[in-house]
């Protein structure tokens, strides 16, 4: 997807993070405290534009991801605990992916994927939403997937979240505007024979690049480049509860809910990306993931930590330049 100052933006992150984040996988190795739960990092080479994340239903520690524009029809079952791929599903079934930026699981154990991106800033007539079982058995094999064609109520948008609530099964997309976008509900049940109608329901305070439920269908986690918010959802009139405690990544791509509910995990794309854990609001209180909170204060001092005080520093400065070009841009 193109990002404007976003990249520029990622960059400046990436190299604040850097040295701090490759210390802390190092010492996790992707499994060392026997939790993927716990964060860990895409070791895959196919894998280089991780776009969306889902925690698996059926298989404890796995979670599902996909490329991003320009790979075949293929999702990924990463293993959370060693960082490897366990499994590859080819879609077969639907037409040539364009940009696939989202997936989540329903209520049935069901794969649900948005290939609803827009590079061209929302000129697309269509997008489409792809369907496939969950596999019970993790090999990699061919599946047949359902394909839905989706039109937005009040014309073309770019979107890279969606979202099935995990009770109900009704599926929902959140468009992506630098200065906020809406979340879009489509019918009660997809139609195979006919376009799938989105409508606006509800403002979302946040230029979104994923989205995801709690396992419970009770809260709903909106992430940007930047930040994130958390919503009661409330039925679908969504209200606004508080920001999310994202980490700073070079490239803020995806969100999920951990199978149990009490973490989100951000995934960033890049080759071996790191799937960065943190509590989830109102979730158990448990240890911090090494990925984000590294080993005691005291070492990290020693290997690193004065560096991530001053890529902070670079962090904060870089951004506000960024800003405040746009708001001259703006005034000009």
């Amino acid at each position: 997807m193109r990002r404007s100052f976003a990249v520029l933006a990622g960059v400046l992150l990436t190299g604040a993070c850097a040295l701090p984040a490759a210390t802390a996988t190092a010492a996790d190795g992707g499994s060392g405290n026997g939790s993927g739960d716990q964060g860990f990092t895409i070791k895959d080479p196919r894998i280089a534009e991780s776009s969306g994340l889902a925690a698996s239903h059926l298989h404890p520690g796995v979670y599902w991801t996909h490329n991003d524009s320009g790979d075949g029809p293929y999702v990924f079952a990463v293993d959370s605990r060693t960082g490897s791929t366990v499994a590859r599903l080819t879609l077969r079934g639907i037409g040539a992916p364009r940009d696939v930026e989202a997936i989540s699981i329903g209520p049935h154990n069901e794969i649900y994927l948005g290939d609803i991106g827009d590079n061209r800033g929302g000129t697309w007539p269509y997008v489409w939403i792809y369907r496939l079982p969950e596999p019970k058995v993790l090999k990699d094999e061919t599946v047949t997937a359902t394909q839905y064609v989706v039109k937005y109520a009040n014309g073309p948008r770019d979107a890279e979240s969606l979202i099935v609530h995990p009770k109900t099964g009704r599926v929902y997309i959140i468009d992506k505007k630098e200065d906020g976008g809406h979340l879009y509900e489509g019918p009660a049940a997809l139609s195979t024979s006919g376009t799938n109608v989105f409508k606006p329901i509800a403002a979302v305070d946040l230029w979104a690049t994923d989205a995801a439920f709690s396992p419970d269908g009770r809260q709903l986690a909106v992430r940007g480049y930047f930040g994130g918010i958390y919503y009661d959802w409330n039925g679908g009139r969504i209200k606004r509860e508080g920001r999310l405690d994202v980490p700073l990544q070079g490239q803020g791509e995806s969100i999920s809910y951990s199978a149990d509910g009490t973490k989100l995990m951000y995934g960033s794309e890049g080759a071996d990306s790191a799937v960065q854990a943190e509590d989830a609001p109102g979730g158990r209180p448990s240890v911090k993931s090494p990925v984000t909170s590294g080993t005691s204060a005291a070492s990290q001092n020693k290997s690193g930590g004065g560096s991530l005080k001053v890529g902070v520093v670079v962090v904060a400065v870089g951004l506000a330049a960024l800003f405040g070009l746009r708001r001259l841009r703006r005034g000009s």
